[in-house]
């Protein structure tokens, strides 16, 4: 889970108009990778909202084309151990000139500092 949050955050964090979706999708894949378990990282890192739940832009290692201010899209990385479960954590953000702001906000531990589980 850890791995997933950290991928997903400096990801959400550094994403900025004029990146490609492929670069987006770098800032996550390349934390989980770091971590061993970029095998299981099977899906692309997000996906443009609008009229339809799944459209352009996709963050995906394929799509080369810059990302403007105004876009919503989500970042939603994961990892999945067969045979164990998995994890994913998503959040819709909308891109602005100062970087992805999140328009979901809802806590992301599963435990405080004294490592109690929270959820």
């Amino acid at each position: 889970y850890r791995i997933v949050q950290e991928a997903q955050e400096n990801a959400r964090l550094n994403a900025k108009p004029g990146m490609s979706g492929a670069e987006i999708d770098a800032l996550a894949r390349d934390v989980i990778a770091s971590y061993g378990y970029g095998d299981q990282f099977i899906h692309r890192t997000g996906h443009g909202l609008g009229l339809e739940v799944h459209e352009e832009p996709y963050i995906v290692s394929s799509n080369l084309v810059p990302l403007e201010a105004g876009m919503t899209f989500t970042i939603e990385p994961g990892i999945y151990l067969p045979g164990r479960g998995g994890v994913r954590i998503e959040d819709d953000v909308v891109l602005t000139a100062d970087g992805a702001r999140s328009l979901t906000n809802y806590p992301r531990n599963l435990a405080d500092e004294d490592g109690k589980l929270v959820v």
